[in-house]
């Protein structure tokens, strides 16, 4: 499904994970999201959103730009992140989107940049740079999407999903520059949505495999232009918070039963 098509549909949550993951990491989840929903309210009073927080004090929005400029750096956590925007007819129905990242500085122990032949990795570990996620917003500043892409898109250095999955537990803002409810609330999204990142990040990896094997002409196919979003589905914190919230009240009626 295209992004375009995806929007809207606040109601897709594919929740197969659920049989799989433990309470407490459900648990984890819902909290995560309750704090989402908590930060938009937050904003609203002031008649301000996520999207305005990170814009209000940068002047004209131009495309393609990063906002805010010079990114979003926790010297801590390593976490980064920055916002831009795409021409409306390349990502129809989108505001722009957040781009989120883990440096060297934060990557765990055992984790190698995949041994790609057309690029070696940088030898100073805080150049080495991970793209995590990206999450579309819509025009009132509130997210409904998550995608991946191919490494030209951001001139990350490339790991395979696996590895990136285990950088997720590491994204973790807490500067108040430019907004601490931004950085908190991408923080909560990283946790929310943490099945639906994983699998992206697998589909993503099959599908450079698949266009490998269906362009074999290509010399680099981390390099290619016709290849950008490698993997995305819509998403909705709404509707995650409510399958999350049914299935531990389910799960606490099954064990008061017994």
């Amino acid at each position: 499904m295209l992004l375009s098509e995806a929007m809207g549909r606040s109601d897709a949550v594919d929740a197969d994970w659920l049989e799989e993951l433990p309470r407490e990491t459900l648990q984890a989840m819902l909290d995560a999201g309750r704090e989402a929903l908590e930060w938009r309210r937050i904003l609203a009073k002031s008649g301000d959103n996520l999207v305005g927080e990170v814009l209000k004090h940068e002047g004209p929005f131009y495309v393609l730009d990063h906002y805010p400029k010079g990114d979003v750096f926790d010297p801590e956590s390593h976490a980064q992140w920055y916002y831009h925007a795409h021409d409306k007819k390349d990502r129809p129905g989108e505001h722009g989107h957040f781009h989120t990242f883990m440096r060297g500085g934060g990557m765990p122990e055992g984790v190698e940049p995949a041994p790609l032949p057309d690029l070696a990795p940088k030898s100073d570990k805080h150049d080495l740079v991970c793209h995590l996620i990206a999450i579309s917003m819509d025009r009132a500043g509130w997210p409904i999407g998550l995608f991946t892409t191919n490494r030209w898109v951001t001139g990350e250095t490339w790991y395979a999903a696996r590895d990136v999955s285990a950088m997720l537990d590491g994204f973790d803002m807490r500067i108040g520059k430019p907004s601490w409810p931004v950085n908190r609330w991408l923080t909560q999204m990283l946790v929310l949505f943490r099945p639906q990142i994983e699998a992206l990040l697998q589909e993503r990896d099959e599908r450079v495999r698949a266009w490998q094997r269906e362009h074999p002409e290509v010399e680099n196919i981390y390099e290619d232009r016709r290849l950008e979003v490698t993997s995305q589905t819509p998403v909705s914190v709404e509707a995650q918070v409510e399958v999350l919230a049914a299935r531990l009240a389910g799960s606490h009626r099954a064990r008061r039963r017994r």
